[in-house]
């Protein structure tokens, strides 16, 4: 209710004694009081009713009125009861300090003016409610119809005033407009925040609320600009979900579809049918493609990669929304097309790409290992089960390594060959050969194992070895005699020291 609408209630009879250029101050409610300095009953916009009882000297008038100012009250309603009239000044005080000032005539209750302001601020809340909940409407049925993720923001802006966009958990920015920096460390606030939603300051504030119940490595979150009203972010994170929802359901078929592809190459289908379906799946047999497999895993677990994130969900958040992929047999695996109109364009670029949003993930959350493995580039049909073969390896150095990215260029050398023994050889392999040194290291302080690897490095140079392990060359000898005689290999047999080296990296 607005000062104005006050003073044109006829049934009132107020009368305005200063602030004529402040009628349009918002009334939010009434306080009626008579204390010399009420503010611990105040919060801002009340019109304030007095019978002055406070007031013993004309200085009581300003202290009064300086304490509603400080308030930020709407106005002053005096009575005329116990002065028959309004003291000039009280009057005075509220003109100096912009305080709208009304007189209330003695046949007017403080109750009569209590009431009618109670009644228009309830109608007036109701019309707000009404009016959100026309505004919900609008929004939710815009959803139902099939507004796109854009489409709703922009509504949503229209209607509720608030600027969104959604972020994935790897910091791609899956809808809104966001730069991509600031897209990044939102969503590594979302990855680590311990409950949602979260008000974090990146350049102002933003509010962060999860979208569905995904887990997080495979989950977005609802960005809304400022400090946002938690039941608007709510409704607002329950659309953007039903969205998701609706968007996942048409990609089932074409998540099949690439299953079925993926499976069909690596048992060596027919080429024709294999290229007619790699155009199902939206890529031509002559343009460049890549593979890309991937893993999430939960840090320490020994039974491998955790079903829960597999099936894709990964994959697709750390690529494109247009890429799709497949649930394979121990990872999710994609093809991706590499030209121009993608936001990678090049095998480099997809690279980059991969290895900054696993980085992403490997930050904000401790508890997940992502994993993933990037083929060379690619063309037609016959190269699928290389490419997949090919991007697996890279995968399981990946894993090896503790997580993270490995592309095709760093495998073709002898960690391919050890990325394709399984882990319980390596590591028998490695303890055979290597197990005399670590155990007479332990029991003498010694530091065989060490010294073995700096001679390996320096091919077999005396002098090298000892410059890198700062230590005199007759303890090289020494140490590496003690290293022939425990393993029963001589150090100067290519052989033996191959033997030797792979131990070291298997182990």
């Amino acid at each position: 209710m607005l000062l104005h609408d006050l003073l044109a209630a006829p049934e009132l009879r107020l009368t305005l004694l200063t602030g004529d250029e402040r009628l349009d101050r918002e009334i939010k409610g009434v306080l009626i009081t008579d204390l010399p300095d009420p503010r611990r009953y105040l919060s801002g916009g009340e019109l304030v009713l007095t019978g002055l009882m406070w007031r013993q000297s004309p200085d009581d008038s300003a202290r009064f009125v300086d304490a509603l100012s400080e308030a930020g009250v709407a106005a002053l309603g005096a009575g005329d009861a116990r002065l028959g009239t309004v003291p000039g000044d009280l009057v005075e005080a509220c003109r100096a300090r912009g305080l709208p000032l009304l007189e209330v005539p003695v046949e007017v209750s403080f109750g009569a003016v209590t009431e009618l302001v109670g009644r228009r601020v309830a109608a007036a809340q109701a019309g707000d409610l009404r009016g959100a909940l026309g505004r919900h409407r609008r929004i939710v049925a815009a959803v139902a119809e099939g507004a796109g993720l854009g489409e709703l923001f922009t509504l949503v802006e229209a209607e509720l005033g608030v600027t969104a966009a959604v972020v994935s958990a790897c910091g791609a920015v899956v809808a809104g407009d966001l730069p991509q920096e600031r897209a990044v460390r939102l969503a590594r606030d979302y990855l680590a925040a311990v409950r949602l939603p979260v008000v974090v300051n990146r350049g102002g504030p933003f509010t962060l609320f999860a979208v569905g119940r995904s887990h997080r490595a495979a989950g977005w979150a609802l960005v809304c600009r400022g400090e946002v009203d938690v039941e608007i972010g709510y409704e607002l994170a329950a659309c953007v979900a039903m969205e998701r929802t609706r968007a996942e359901e048409g990609r089932r078929v074409e998540r099949r579809l690439a299953e079925q592809l993926i499976a069909l190459a690596c048992a060596g289908g027919d080429l024709a049918e294999l290229s007619a379906r790699l155009r199902t799946c939206g890529i031509d047999p002559a343009e460049p493609y890549a593979v890309v497999t991937a893993t999430a895993s939960r840090r320490g677990a020994k039974e491998g990669p955790d079903p829960a994130l597999l099936g894709g969900q990964v994959v697709e958040e750390l690529l494109d929304r247009g890429v799709v992929a497949a649930a394979g047999a121990d990872a999710s695996v994609a093809l991706v097309p590499l030209r121009g109109d993608t936001p990678w364009g090049d095998r480099a670029a997809l690279a980059a790409l991969l290895r900054a949003r696993t980085a992403v993930l490997a930050g904000g959350l401790s508890s997940i290992t992502v994993s993933a493995g990037l083929s060379g580039a690619l063309t037609g049909a016959q190269a699928i089960r290389g490419g997949v073969e090919e991007a697996g390896h890279a995968r399981r150095m990946a894993e090896a390594r503790g997580g993270g990215v490995v592309t095709s260029d760093e495998i073709y050398t002898h960690a391919l060959l050890l990325a394709t023994v399984p882990g319980d050889v390596r590591f028998s392999f490695a303890e055979r050969l290597l197990g005399p040194l670590f155990d007479y290291d332990r029991r003498h302080g010694a530091e065989l194992v060490r010294t073995l690897g700096a001679f390996l490095d320096s091919t077999g140079s005396w002098n090298a070895c000892a410059e890198r392990l700062h230590v005199h060359v007759n303890t090289v000898r020494y140490r590496i005699r003690r290293v022939e005689e425990l393993t029963g290999k001589d150090l100067s047999s290519m052989a033996d020291r191959v033997d030797l080296f792979l131990a070291l990296r298997a182990g």
